[in-house]
């Protein structure tokens, strides 16, 4: 995960939209607000991305 990618999924978790386990709507907003990192590092990493929002850690 890049600093670019946290910082997107960090917007979005700020704000306040979704819920953030709701990847098919997460992705909807990176679609949205052009997050294109976001929606490539989700296509191949929702175990990296659950991962992270549960413990904040990144792989």
């Amino acid at each position: 995960m890049t600093s670019k990618i946290k910082e997107q999924i960090l917007a979005i978790r700020d704000s306040g939209e979704t819920n953030m386990f709701d990847v098919r709507k997460i992705q909807e907003i990176a679609l949205r607000e052009g997050y294109d990192e976001l929606l490539i590092y989700l296509a191949d990493n929702v175990g990296a991305y659950s991962r992270f929002i549960l413990t904040g850690k990144e792989e």
